[in-house]
């Protein structure tokens, strides 16, 4: 607490100098993307290595944390609980213009990591440009305690501008939590790096996937063994939709990983034998299990996006998903309506509407190709 104060009191100080003190560095930025990369193969991270795969010829510098160390020299591995922020900031932050998509900033505002942030910011003129993929944060927010509440909006109140994934937190930051600062708003979709579609599985893979791919009806879902993320009421659905008519339906959970509460996924395989778990499938690889099930479901809760939902229309399958995130092209369910979900699912199963290829696959394509170029253009880097 000492060092936070001390902190916050210095950062004062600092910013009661001319606020155009700083206005002599937009020139010639360094520019660093700040994220999680995969594994674990979460949205964040999937979409962090999409970023970095097409810019990797326009010289920025990547900056990771979690998982295994990368061994790409451009990509810099960060481990932020021992504070190597700061090491990092230190060598190449200064006037450096950072995308950071991070969550310990300001989704989950860390009571050291972020002051020694501010800090950093205001000694070395960094630019911060803030990702916001987090969905669940206007909910989240109304249950922040006093301390957290603070530490939020001392985030805010530092951030550059403001990177959003939908026009529900464009409008809750600039509406309600009454952002000044520029709010772009981008889809986190982006277009899919050729190296991560592949035409085949691994030996491995396909042993796991045996049974799944050797039955009828095939459901696939994406996600953790997380309440919010809708695993039981998927298995629950299917168990349902398997008594009403008699057929071998098989489901597929990916798991993602990245969390697990033990308690909840042995209520979700309990007695359930139809269920494979296939844990931190590659990416490229989620593409051929894609296009081998009959259907996807996405049960997340706080969806704020949604890329499974469009890479699985990208394969060809219909999508079954909650009113959440992006739902163009898909039949919908209310989280929790597991009614619903089975009459949906028994729809595509029993009586699949014969619409190929979905028409909304090649407009997402065009989006994805728009929210590079949008990226890029925010960001200021130029492109070829």
């Amino acid at each position: 607490l000492f060092l936070q104060l001390s902190c916050y009191h210095f950062l004062v100080t600092l910013q009661s100098l001319p606020s155009n003190a700083s206005r002599h560095f937009r020139m010639s930025r360094r520019i660093i993307l700040f994220g999680p990369l995969p594994p674990p193969y979460g949205g964040v991270a999937i979409y962090m290595k999409a970023l970095v795969a097409h810019f990797r010829n326009a010289k920025i510098r990547v900056w990771t944390y979690g998982g295994a160390k990368p061994k790409d020299a451009n990509v810099r591995f960060v481990a932020h609980r021992r504070l190597e922020t700061v090491s990092a900031l230190l060598a190449e932050g200064r006037n450096a213009r950072i995308l950071d998509a991070s969550h310990f900033h300001l989704e989950y505002p860390n009571p050291l990591l972020l002051p020694i942030w501010i800090v950093l910011k205001t000694l070395l003129r960094f630019e911060w440009y803030k990702n916001i993929l987090d969905g669940s944060l206007p909910k989240r927010y109304l249950k922040f305690g006093v301390m957290r509440r603070w530490l939020f909006r001392r985030a805010v109140n530092s951030v550059d501008e403001f990177v959003v994934v939908s026009d529900e937190l464009r409008r809750w930051l600039a509406e309600e939590i009454n952002v000044r600062q520029p709010i772009t708003v981008i889809p986190c979709l982006l277009p899919p790096p050729a190296s991560e579609i592949s035409n085949s599985l691994s030996s491995d893979t396909r042993e796991e996937l045996e049974f799944y791919f050797s039955q009828a009806k095939r459901v696939c879902s994406i996600g953790v063994f997380f309440p919010s993320y809708g695993f039981r009421d998927v298995a629950e659905a299917v168990e349902e939709l398997r008594e009403r008519t008699g057929k071998d339906i098989v489901l597929l959970l990916l798991d993602g990983g990245f969390v697990c509460d033990e308690i909840y996924r042995e209520e979700v395989l309990w007695e359930r034998d139809w269920i494979t778990v296939l844990e931190k499938v590659p990416n490229p690889e989620i593409y051929e299990i894609l296009k081998r099930s009959d259907v996807f479901v996405r049960a997340f809760a706080d969806e704020s996006y949604g890329i499974s939902r469009i890479e699985a229309l990208w394969c060809g399958l219909p999508v079954v998903a909650t009113r959440a995130g992006e739902t163009r092209g898909m039949l919908l369910y209310d989280f929790g309506d597991v009614e619903q979900l089975v009459n949906q699912l028994q729809a595509v199963l029993l009586y699949p509407v014969l619409e190929e290829p979905n028409p909304w696959a090649a407009r997402y394509r065009q989006e994805a190709e728009e929210n590079l170029q949008a990226i890029a253009k925010v960001l200021g880097i130029e492109q070829e």
